[in-house]
């Protein structure tokens, strides 16, 4: 962005100073003339000892100091050579002002000492001595200054330095060592023009919920672990954010999945370990976190993220092209109405979108928009001035299509990424950011709204500097506080850049980090099996509602660099949601045997969810109907439904038609034809009783009722004759006497066959006998097979 080398109240330094300075550099002269008579290998050697001493700035107070502050410097200096160095002094140096922040980003890059450019020493009293620095030995300092002793002049950014000078044997002459620039902004008194400055405080964290859920009545939630439980403790990441961000005027940005999991957390849940559950403890450190950020966001502007805040530019990108993708984005905007409100008790802001790092494309804006948001946050290093202003514009800008971009300044936004886990890393950060917005402040005369959006999810260490460098603003005499929806309706720089840059533009090491679009059709294949569960339940919601959040969940910007990750959750909520839906199933059956023209075929389903199944449809049909026929053509169906935890039977009838095996396969549909769930085959083994078969079966049976009733009378007729033998002188009914001595057996032998009932082994068989028994099933074993009722 091009700036101008000189603004309004950046005036030169006053005469007072400029002859300090002056005398300082006449002072040195005869010093300068022996330095030149030195060999030519003198200064450079002076030049390279400037890092021999690592000087680490650890405090810097007040970070803005005004007229009658006392400035205070402390840190650490740490010999790093192999020599000790002796005679050395901490000294304070004053640099000139500093007019444009690209000038702050040039010093800031220099390390060497560089006389002339590192300011003039401070010194009397307010320096520190060391007699010896041994090599490896960190040694600390401190020194105070009247901000009057500092000798600045009008309003602006200065440059500070830290700087050791001291010799060394192989040296011995004094010599700068080891110096630290930092910056120093200078406003004693209210700015005749303050800039309105946003600052966005994002509460954004990983996913932390499962898909899965309690088969209770409350479906307890399942934890993927308890990692959000040591963000929200005491010293963690987001208690840190939260117990920081409530003392500063900022504008809260809220995922509502971090509110549904930690609002989750204060009743009973379960965390994955390994592979079971167990229950969590942290409740009550759930309910004391929500507790906080309840107060902290009354009477404060919340913007509400999208749930699970979606990965924008990768739905752009790489999920349009994927049936039901964009669904998705709507689905996650209106869960933050039954999301925030009810936990927070505030009425969020939904209209903003907020891409990765406030890169856009025409692409990445459409998508943005798509579920109602009519801001888009972005960033000045991807909005770029074309224009050729000599100042940073304010944040609103049109693009088209009724859409505002809000553009966040990069520099400001940038200041506190890295590692600031060391003191001397957070004050460095503090004071550049502090400096840069002191700079754009004095650009010009015009007032402007400006908007911070740091990373989304800052560290402890980071979400320090922030808070520090945030509250030194909000103090200081050149910036004042707005909330995002005012910086977004302000007006907006005519002459500000408004052209969404193209997709080529983008950046690729954003790109390289975005989610694929084997992603997002997985996604489409998990909503597909979705859609054809729920129709079946007779209370889907216990279903829907926890997989369409994992869904939400599966397009988070939390997965970015963390592709294994999100793969590995895809694939847990898929394989849950398989599970469920093989709950309901048929049992599988063995062959079957099928005696006579018609019988019924049973199947049963099976139940093993918790609510019941409705609205299913089992068809059973045969491969061969010219054998079997089932119902009144090749196949039937009947509709099913089953109490949770229960099975069902449902019979078929069907007729014989040849003899033989044929195939059968049972299958579930929906109602609306789509198959459910895998088929069951299994055989039928067909016997068929043919009319001369039954005809020959019924004359035998005939004829045994007969010889049965002839048997009958030919018993009573022996038993006479038995009695008559008891007196021999008497006569029997036939006048024929029987011998006495006749074997009872024989008796009956010899009656059995006078009657044709019994044939000896070498009688000649005649044609009146009945055929042999006949089976009135097959007669193999039946092994697995399975009789069916008729």
């Amino acid at each position: 962005m091009a700036e101008a080398a000189d603004f309004q109240g950046m005036s030169p330094s006053p005469a007072r100073r400029w002859l300090r300075r002056t005398g300082a550099l006449l002072a040195g002269a005869p010093l300068l003339a022996g330095l030149l008579q030195l060999p030519a290998a003198t200064p450079a050697a002076a030049a390279s000892g400037s890092s021999t001493v690592a000087v680490a700035l650890d405090t810097l107070t007040p970070s803005a100091p005004t007229d009658g502050d006392t400035v205070t410097v402390s840190g650490t200096v740490t010999n790093n050579g192999k020599q000790a160095v002796t005679d050395a002094q901490v000294d304070l140096r004053v640099g000139p002002a500093i007019g444009t922040r690209s000038e702050i980003d040039t010093v800031d890059k220099r390390t060497d000492f560089q006389p002339g450019l590192d300011g003039t020493i401070v010194g009397g009293k307010y320096i520190k001595k060391f007699t010896k620095l041994t090599p490896g030995v960190a040694q600390d300092f401190s020194i105070s200054v009247p901000v009057d002793e500092l000798d600045l002049g009008s309003a602006g950014v200065y440059q500070l330095g830290v700087s050791l000078t001291g010799e060394t044997s192989a040296q011995q002459w004094q010599q700068v060592l080891g110096i630290q620039r930092t910056f120093l902004p200078w406003q004693p008194e209210d700015a005749d023009t303050k800039t309105k400055t946003t600052v966005l405080w994002p509460l954004v964290s990983t996913v932390h919920m499962t898909a899965e859920t309690g088969s209770n009545e409350q479906q307890t939630p399942v934890f993927l672990n308890d990692d959000l439980a040591k963000e929200i403790s005491p010293g963690g990441r987001l208690e840190q954010l939260l117990s920081l961000g409530k003392e500063l005027d900022v504008t809260w940005v809220i995922d509502p999945d971090l509110l549904a999991s930690v609002d989750a957390m204060t009743r009973t849940y379960r965390v994955e370990s390994g592979s079971t559950t167990v229950a969590g403890t942290h409740q009550r450190v759930a309910m004391a976190w929500l507790a906080e950020l309840q107060e902290a966001v009354k009477d404060k502007e919340v913007v509400a993220l999208p749930f699970a805040d979606p990965d924008l530019a990768s739905l752009a990108h790489n999920g349009t092209t994927v049936t039901g993708s964009l669904n998705h984005l709507k689905e996650a905007t209106d869960a933050v109405a039954n999301t925030v409100e009810p936990i927070l008790h505030v009425t969020p802001t939904t209209d903003f979108a907020w891409p990765v790092e406030g890169a856009i494309d025409p692409s990445i804006v459409k998508v943005a928009t798509s579920a109602g948001a009519d801001k888009v946050i972005t960033r000045s290093d991807s909005l770029e001035e074309t224009g050729g202003l000599t100042y940073t514009p304010s944040a609103a800008r049109p693009i088209g299509g009724g859409t505002t971009a809000v553009v966040a300044d990069a520099r400001l936004s940038t200041a506190f990424q890295g590692d600031l886990t060391k003191a001397s890393a957070t004050t460095l950060a503090v004071q550049k950011f502090l400096a840069s917005s002191l700079a754009l402040n004095a650009q010009t005369s015009k007032q402007r709204s400006i908007v911070v959006a740091p990373q989304r999810m800052a560290t402890a260490s980071q979400a320090r500097a922030m808070a520090g460098a945030v509250a030194a603003l909000q103090d200081g005499n050149w910036s004042q506080s707005q909330g995002l929806t005012s910086a977004a309706a302000s007006k907006p720089d005519t002459s500000a850049t408004t052209r969404v840059p193209s997709a080529s533009a983008y950046p690729s090491s954003l790109r390289k980090r975005e989610l694929s679009k084997a992603a997002f059709e997985q996604i489409a294949t998990t909503q597909d099996k979705l859609a054809r569960f729920k129709v079946i339940l007779t209370d889907s919601s216990r279903v829907v509602t926890p997989f369409g959040r994992a869904m939400n969940r599966e397009m988070s910007t939390a997965w970015r660099g963390h592709a294994a990750e999100a793969n590995r959750y895809r694939n847990a909520v898929e394989l849950y949601l398989n599970s469920l839906v093989s709950q309901v199933r048929l049992i599988d059956k063995s062959e079957t045997k099928l005696s006579g023209r018609s019988a019924t075929i049973p199947v049963t389903v099976q139940n093993n969810l918790v609510q019941g199944v409705e609205h299913l449809v089992l068809r059973l049909s045969t491969t061969s109907p010219t054998r079997l026929k089932i119902g009144d053509g090749d196949y039937q169906e009947q509709d099913v439904a089953v109490s949770g935890g229960h099975s069902q039977s449902v019979k078929f009838t069907t007729s014989a038609q040849a003899n033989g095996k044929t195939t059968v396969t049972a299958q579930l549909f929906t109602e609306d034809g789509q198959a459910y769930g895998d088929p069951v085959q299994f055989d039928v083994k067909v016997t068929e009783f043919t009319a001369t078969v039954m005809l020959v079966i019924g004359g035998g049976f005939l004829l045994l009722v007969l010889a049965g009733f002839r048997m009958y009378t030919q018993r009573k007729r022996a038993a006479a004759r038995e009695a008559t033998e008891e007196d021999p002188d008497d006569p029997d009914e036939t006048g024929e006497a029987v011998d006495a001595t006749e074997n009872p057996t024989d008796s009956e032998d010899r009656l059995k066959k006078e009657s044709g009932t019994l044939r000896g082994a070498d009688d000649p068989e005649q044609p009146s006998d009945p055929a042999p028994d006949t089976a009135a099933e097959s007669a193999d074993p039946s092994g697995t097979g399975e009789r069916v009722d008729r």
